[in-house]
């Protein structure tokens, strides 16, 4: 079994990412190897992020380190919040502040949006990246109660309903998350014959 650490203090990201990785694969929080919940994330792009907390990590503990970094980008927010949707609202990360100051800004405006997540790998043979998108709408209000982050408010394409009035297998089944995974997966399926 490989082992893999997965950089972050998020809970509901590790839940997300246990259901999607192979049996093969063992997924160890940050906190099991000594690493702090919250790494550092100062980079203007998702893809900087994800690196930057997968390097830290690596630096520290010598496995394996994967990393992510997601971000809601609405179109006629010229893609904000973005990189910025974990404190769209301020320092405090506040889902519900971040949802309102959303809903607030598309008021009267086209409300076509993504989630795009970047993984981030670091092993000792290097690192790289890989990308899941999916594409869908923004609610005029929080609906549901599952998920986290902007799920109440997003409805992805070819739903009626938002990530969040979703159980988690059928969000796990369409989600950037998982197409993602899907793509670091096949990466490393040819890394680690």
């Amino acid at each position: 079994m490989r082992r893999l650490v997965l950089c972050t203090g998020n809970q509901g990201k590790v839940a997300e990412l246990k259901a999607l990785l192979p049996a093969t694969f063992e997924l160890l929080g940050a906190t099991t190897v000594g690493l702090p919940t919250e790494l550092p994330e100062t980079g203007t792009t998702l893809e900087a992020n994800a690196m930057e907390k997968a390097r830290y990590a690596f630096d520290r503990c010598g496995l394996p380190c994967i990393a992510d970094d997601t971000g809601l980008e609405v179109d006629a927010l010229g893609g904000a919040p973005g990189v910025y949707s974990a404190r769209y609202a301020g320092p405090q990360r506040d889902p519900k502040a971040n949802m309102a100051r959303l809903l607030m800004e598309l008021e009267g405006k086209e409300r076509a949006a993504r989630f795009r997540t970047v993984i981030a790998l670091i092993d000792e043979q290097g690192a790289l990246t890989v990308e899941g998108v999916v594409r869908g709408s923004i609610a005029g209000a929080p609906r549901g109660r599952g998920g986290f982050g902007y799920d109440p408010v997003f409805v992805p394409e070819g739903w009626d309903r938002s990530f969040a009035e979703m159980d988690l297998a059928a969000k796990n089944a369409i989600s950037h998350r998982r197409r993602a995974v899907d793509a670091l997966v096949a990466k490393l399926a040819t890394r680690y014959r």
